[in-house]
């Protein structure tokens, strides 16, 4: 999926991630993008990027929920941009399924522009301090 501004990408990113839909949170990435995942999991390319938000909605990320907070637009040139947006994340889950604390997550998304439209070439979704 290419986005016509790259202002669109939290917004997307928390809906599909509302639904626990890695396939649609992969689709805004470029075929060979690379992702850093809350659970600090890597992947390279965009079938790894939705097998390893899958693996994290069937476990760690299985109930849940964002709070979007501050977020920003950073443009790199006419053909890049670098988004930063802030959620706190409730409803995650140990590996007994017991739940964790709330935790502050900062999405990083290297965004690019093809002729198609905009899509991530490098996500990293964090837990920060604060």
């Amino acid at each position: 999926m290419t986005l016509p501004d790259p202002r669109d990408f939290p917004r997307i990113f928390a809906t599909a991630f509302g639904k626990a839909d890695a396939a649609a949170i992969a689709a805004l990435c470029l075929d060979d993008a690379t992702c850093l995942s809350l659970s600090a999991g890597w992947a390279e390319g965009r079938a790894a990027i939705e097998a390893l938000l899958a693996a994290e909605f069937a476990g760690l990320m299985a109930r849940a929920r964002l709070v979007t907070g501050k977020g920003t637009l950073r443009r790199i040139g006419p053909n890049a941009a670098l988004i930063q947006q802030r959620f706190v994340v409730s409803g995650l889950l140990d590996a007994d399924g017991q739940d964790l604390a709330r935790t502050a997550a900062l999405l990083t998304a290297l965004m690019v522009r093809a002729d198609e439209g905009w899509q991530a070439v490098a996500l990293q979704f964090s837990p920060v301090e604060g």
